[in-house]
């Protein structure tokens, strides 16, 4: 670790509290002109540290740059997410990820960038990531899990996304099927999971979910403006990135441990947003209107036809009808 991440590490740890330089040098094992030196460094990248004679350095509370040593001060698991890499720029971190994963990076690595130049969503769709504003984030996924099982990593990364909002907000948050999370009528947060089968075992090699959450946002973009929302509309309120990816990696974590029992799946179930309504379904081009009767155990969506005809869907783009 460099001088001025083990000072960031230290200040991180007190955040919103001064601490003296020369309590830093000895905790860090350096002079106070380096860490004065490193002080200066953080500023000019835009961390909010205040200087008081007598009294030491602060980070201010509001400061809310993402970095492993925020992240870590709420995190409780014991593999996902405690090797994070943290870029200012990138053009997608699950590209980025995806290269990893391909190298070996381990099971729970996590690639988070504070903005995304070509974000990715689903169906070859982009992702809106401006600066500063949400959670972009993607982590590398290595469960024992057979081709079946596998099937239920968006839908558990799903829960364990609005778990995490719900407790660090109180929004209810809901999932349409079968990857976004919803506040209302309006979309929060996106998921794509990518993966490679192992062939030769049958089985899952590595899995990459990648997560967009809109957390800062006060506008959007005029062509999803009607359809896109964020925390702080929803509540007018500001919200530490870093606790929120501490806390979707925590859920997500605990979720995963227990893929294979399935228990995610009701709590799935009484997050949809579907079940019950009239919807549309375009797959392939062709669009046709049914009614949501459930999701099964695989977290297939369950729909019912106008001819009376019931299928259990595994893909396809949806529409609730008004």
């Amino acid at each position: 670790m460099s001088l001025k991440n083990k000072v960031l590490a230290v200040l991180e740890e007190n955040k919103g509290k001064n601490i003296s330089g020369n309590d830093i040098a000895k905790s860090v094992g350096m002079t106070r002109s380096a860490v004065w030196k490193a002080v200066k460094q953080l500023r000019s990248e835009g961390y909010s540290i205040s200087a008081v004679t007598n009294k030491g350095y602060c980070l201010s509370e509001e400061s809310d740059f993402l970095n492993e040593h925020s992240v870590f001060q709420n995190l409780k698991t014991r593999e996902i997410g405690r090797k994070i890499d943290v870029f200012k720029t990138i053009d997608s971190t699950n590209n980025f990820a995806k290269s990893l994963a391909q190298l070996g990076a381990v099971h729970g690595t996590t690639v988070i960038s504070e903005v995304q130049t070509q974000g990715k969503g689903r169906m070859g769709r982009s992702f809106y990531s401006p600066v500063g504003m949400g959670v972009y984030m993607s982590v590398i996924l290595r469960p024992k899990l057979s081709v079946e099982h596998s099937l239920l990593i968006t839908s558990c990364a799903a829960v364990a996304v609005a778990e995490a909002v719900e407790k660090t907000t109180g929004l209810d948050c809901k999932i349409k099927w079968v990857n976004d999370i919803y506040v209302g009528e309006k979309k929060l947060c996106g998921i794509l999971t990518e993966a490679a089968i192992n062939v030769e075992q049958g089985g899952l090699d590595y899995a990459i979910v990648g997560i967009g959450l809109n957390i800062q946002n006060t506008s959007f973009p005029k062509n999803i403006s009607d359809i896109a929302t964020s925390l702080y509309l929803e509540t007018g309120k500001s919200f530490s990135r870093s606790l929120i990816v501490a806390e979707i990696l925590n859920s997500l974590e605990a979720h995963l441990d227990n893929i294979t029992d399935k228990g995610f799946i009701e709590e799935y179930r009484r997050r949809s947003n579907l079940i019950g309504k009239r919807i549309e379904i375009t797959h392939n081009d062709i669009s046709a209107q049914a009614e949501c009767i459930g999701i099964d155990e695989i977290c297939r969506l369950l729909v019912r036809y106008d001819n009376g005809e019931e299928k259990a869907l595994m893909s396809g783009t949806i529409r609730i009808v008004k």
